[in-house]
């Protein structure tokens, strides 16, 4: 059975609904990635061919007679296409979609950027609500300090770096997150004598159950070759001028001082890095088997289930090492896409 025009754009409308990760590159603000993956939607929607127009019926007065000089008239009726649905008259069928953005990214940093599509925008706020963590790699660079905590900044100060070793950096971490473990267990609001906050905290699933600070629930060095250094975070209620000032306050820790060369986003709940679409994959035949793919979680996260949520974060928590360190490889490499039509 042929299907109507009509109904190509409105099935296409119907499986942009729900959640789906890009990865947004440094320097490119967030505004301009969900208003360029707008455009290339509406883009495809109305390339789809428009509905047929409708007719109206009009009344013809015309001659009945053999020969144009006949005074005998015929009142006759036809069907013609109405011009008002003439696209030239109506323009574009659709000239918006709606797009939601999660957990944003500043124009300095890169990563998982989560966003939303029809009904899936009512999902980012239960999101958000559920207090998941996010998994951060930042590079940094000893001996320098400027006014932003970024390499690119106005530098204010320089200082030895020489005397650290990877030693006296990862006692400062585990200092930072022992101070950060105490904020963590304050704000959770769990009795600490009971079974449920034992099991919680076994499997590194404690959470703020209100608004907080921001906490980090995992700190680790990644890489250290002097004065170049890499770290592993996760953290809750963060923004990422938090996370630099983390690195600038780790060098005044170590008698030295630190900026920020980098900040990447490598997880934000359940969608990790291998999950987001580059720049590359930003159209309709790749979004579509995106959302479809994270269907079951956006329908579990707009049911406000706070506790499948939890437990989707806590097993990207615990997933291997080598699992990430295969996710990491693959930042600049463009990802398979899913050949799936949505016609």
């Amino acid at each position: 059975m042929a299907i109507s025009m009509a109904t190509q754009a409105a099935r296409l409308l119907s499986k942009l609904d729900g959640l789906f990760a890009v990865y947004k590159p440094q320097g490119v603000n967030w505004k301009h990635v969900r208003d360029t993956i707008e455009t290339k939607l509406l883009k495809a929607v109305n390339s789809l061919p428009p509905p047929a127009p409708r007719c109206m019926v009009q009344f013809q007065v015309l001659p009945s007679g053999e020969t144009s000089d006949s005074t005998d008239l015929t009142v006759t009726a036809s069907k013609l296409p109405t011009l008002t649905d003439h696209p030239l008259v109506t323009g574009q069928q659709y000239n918006h979609i709606r797009i939601g953005v999660g957990h944003r990214l500043d124009t300095f940093s890169s990563g998982v950027l989560v966003l939303g599509l029809g009904r899936g925008n009512t999902a980012l706020d239960s999101l958000y609500r559920s207090h998941v963590t996010r998994d951060y790699t930042l590079e940094g660079e000893f001996g320098v300090a400027t006014d932003d905590f970024t390499h690119t900044g106005r530098i204010i100060e320089r200082s030895t770096y020489e005397h650290i070793t990877q030693d006296k950096l990862e006692s400062v971490l585990a200092m930072i997150q022992g101070a950060n473990q105490k904020a963590l267990i304050t704000y959770s609001q769990v009795d600490l004598h009971t079974q449920e906050a034992y099991e919680l905290a076994v499997k590194g699933m404690l959470r703020p159950q209100c608004k907080s600070p921001p906490i980090l629930t995992g700190l680790r060095c990644l890489r250290f070759q002097p004065p170049h250094f890499t770290l592993e975070v996760q953290c809750v209620n963060e923004t990422q001028q938090y996370l630099r000032k983390l690195l600038h306050e780790v060098g005044l820790e170590l008698r030295s001082n630190a900026v920020c060369s980098k900040v990447r986003r490598t997880r934000d709940g359940p969608f990790k890095i291998e999950d987001a679409l580059t720049h590359s994959n930003w159209t309709a035949d790749d979004i579509v088997p995106s959302v479809a793919y994270f269907r079951r979680v956006t329908r579990k996260i707009r049911k406000n289930d706070r506790q499948a949520v939890k437990q989707l974060d806590g097993k990207a928590e615990t997933q291997p090492a080598t699992e990430q360190k295969a996710g990491s490889q693959n930042l600049d490499s463009e990802m398979p896409t899913d050949s799936k039509q949505w016609v």
